[in-house]
């Protein structure tokens, strides 16, 4: 069906027999997206509408962490995190692990209680990491962003934009340590005393299916639907995907990816 929708879709557009497609070249496929080859946008549909991001919201928090550095410290889970909900690797209250194993796994699994457990690190408790994410969402101008939390759970007041999320991603990947990470398929992390054991999968289907394909980061709730920040890179040319609240997130992503690849070739 989406083939189809395209395919009539632009041949609308090279007519110029429909405004709408035009507007919006691919109606239906995503609440908001946005593509970008080499930076320049595309295509895009309500790209700077407030909406919310699920576990996209961990870009934010892995920059955050990324920033301070000292990813080799150990710290200790604290109750709150090991109660966190949804995806999780289901650490243990007083178990200690590495910040840098907390990040992949944060950003590689999308585990609620190891992304809790960083922003605790981070900044002493949860609530005042929040403060810092909001500040640096202004000091990048994103002005369509802000945070409840640092995991993405659903809450008002924590919202982002397809076009903000397209610059939040530009910062975090101008950092090889992200990059290395969110291109990761697998993972096996270790608590600090060695004892336990987590062998980890990411959440972004595209990693197994897209050629290319490297990164960033999917994302889940009911509020927000189905949520992602997608890359890839072939001979040179690069292409960026976000797209909230997405009808079939993995089938559209691919199908978008391969025409901005196509659409840079011509």
């Amino acid at each position: 069906m989406f083939r189809a929708l395209v395919t009539l879709a632009l041949a609308a557009m090279a007519l110029g027999t429909c405004a709408h497609a035009a507007e919006d070249p691919f109606p239906g496929i995503a609440a908001a997206y946005l593509v970008q080859v080499q930076g320049r946008t595309l295509w895009a549909n309500a790209a700077d509408k407030r909406l919310p991001l699920a576990s996209l919201t961990k870009i934010m928090t892995a920059l955050l962490v990324l920033e301070r550095g000292e990813l080799d410290s150990v710290t200790t889970i604290s109750a709150s995190a090991a109660a966190a909900t949804g995806a999780r690797l289901r650490l243990m209250a007083g178990s200690r692990m590495k910040v840098t194993d907390l990040l992949v796994a944060t950003l590689v699994r999308s585990a609620n209680d190891a992304c809790v457990a960083l922003a605790e690190w981070h900044s002493g408790s949860a609530a005042k990491f929040v403060e810092t994410m909001n500040a640096r969402a202004r000091a990048l101008d994103l002005q369509n962003t802000h945070f409840e939390n640092a995991c993405g759970f659903d809450a008002d007041g924590q919202y982002s934009s397809a076009s903000d999320l397209a610059r939040l991603t530009e910062v975090a990947l101008a950092d090889e340590r992200f990059r290395k990470i969110v291109a990761l398929r697998r993972a096996t992390l270790r608590s600090a005393d060695g004892r336990r054991t987590y062998r980890i999968e990411t959440t972004n289907a595209l990693l197994d299916r897209l050629p290319g394909a490297e990164g960033v980061k999917s994302g889940y709730t009911d509020k927000a639907g189905r949520c992602v920040v997608a890359l890839a890179q072939r001979d040179g040319r690069r292409v960026l995907l976000v797209m909230l609240d997405a009808t079939d997130r993995w089938w559209d992503a691919h199908e978008l990816i391969e025409r901005a690849f196509a659409a840079a070739r011509r």
